[in-house]
């Protein structure tokens, strides 16, 4: 019979490394004790990592080295909303450098949130996370709120054919597609982009 360590870890496991958990993400399985019990457990038998209060990460390693590497910012900032119950996005500047758009990186990653205001120190990096109305929130796939964000942080007249090749190489296949259904969230000029950096997937649609 398995316990709730046991179903936590085959959880964590079956997403994949590099995801950032809080125990709130285990609450379907037990108790919040139980699943604190559990985490930490798991912390010192080696299997995850502690990053802060209620954060745990379970690292990609660095085959060459053998060493775990650090967790993924935006992997952080989704778990931050999670303990909250809020949503939290990339704000432009930091969507465009993730993107490849812009090489200024941002001395402190400041995320935009539906709920409030805080500062949260995770390691040696500080999240700014400010509050936005919702309405300037971008709704869709974790892709889309990345790329629309970066967009408008570009501007309109900014976005040219380079923007849109960069964007294209930096999306997978299905970041793409899904990228496309989340076009109908945004605006028209926007939408008119993401049909240019899904142009393949369009013409597959409209030829299928």
């Amino acid at each position: 019979m398995s316990t709730i360590q046991d179903d936590i870890l085959a959880r964590i496991r079956g997403q994949g490394r590099g995801k950032v958990f809080t125990p709130k993400d285990f609450l379907d399985l037990g108790s919040r004790d139980a699943a604190d019990q559990s985490l930490s457990r798991l912390v010192k038998g080696g299997e995850i990592q502690r990053l802060g209060r209620g954060l745990y990460h379970y690292p990609r390693m660095n085959e060459r080295l053998g060493i775990p590497l650090g967790p993924d910012l935006d992997e952080i900032a989704e778990a931050l909303g999670r303990q909250t119950g809020s949503r939290v996005v990339p704000s432009g500047a930091v969507a465009a450098n993730r993107l490849g758009l812009s090489t200024q990186v941002p001395a402190k990653p400041v995320y935009l949130t539906d709920g409030r205001t805080r500062q949260v120190r995770v390691g040696s990096t500080l999240f700014q996370i400010r509050h936005a109305p919702p309405k300037e929130l971008p709704v869709g796939s974790r892709t889309g709120a990345m790329v629309f964000q970066a967009l408008r942080h570009l501007g309109q007249a900014a976005v040219d054919d380079q923007v849109v090749a960069r964007l294209r190489q930096a999306l997978s296949l299905e970041q793409r597609q899904k990228l496309l259904r989340d076009a109908q969230y945004t605006t028209d000029w926007m939408a008119a982009v993401v049909r240019q950096i899904a142009q393949q997937e369009v013409d597959e649609v409209s030829h299928g």
